[in-house]
């Protein structure tokens, strides 16, 4: 079962310090560039996924083509993809042992998110970063202990 309570979000958000995000646009006007762009401000360490723009640079960092591409390890895959195409990424983030997978709001995977809790990752589920931190009144990364 995802974890979508506000304790277990918190915990996340409040856990997490690099985080893939996977759908990453260049276009301001797309909601993963906003969320991108927030989470930065956040003091989050975004590594931009997306396989069209692989190689080019996305708000002062680096796009990759999937996860494998990766230059470090993550705390979190961040998914703003349509449900049909979240398996494959919900696999790697499995094989690479990352240990939350979050899925945007409207991206819903059920099969996928139970495959993920069974390997003992996290999961939040049609949930937005942007909108829990100030709802649940978390600091920047940058300022916690």
């Amino acid at each position: 079962m995802p974890s979508n309570t506000p304790d277990q979000i918190r915990d996340i958000l409040m856990t997490v310090k690099t985080i893939a995000l996977v759908g990453a646009s260049e276009k301001t006007s797309r909601p993963s560039h906003e969320v991108m762009e927030f989470l930065q401000n956040q003091g989050y360490r975004i590594l931009p996924v997306n396989p069209r723009l692989a190689g080019k640079t996305l708000l002062g960092e680096t796009v990759y083509a999937d996860l494998h591409g990766l230059p470090e390890p993550v705390d979190m895959v961040d998914l703003f993809l349509a449900p049909e195409r979240t398996d494959a990424v919900i696999d790697q983030a499995i094989e690479l042992n990352i240990p939350v997978v979050w899925l945007q709001i409207g991206v819903i995977n059920d099969e996928g998110s139970a495959r993920a809790e069974a390997a003992g990752l996290k999961v939040v589920m049609d949930r937005c970063p942007k909108q829990e931190i100030p709802r649940l009144g978390i600091r920047r990364v940058a300022e916690q202990p």
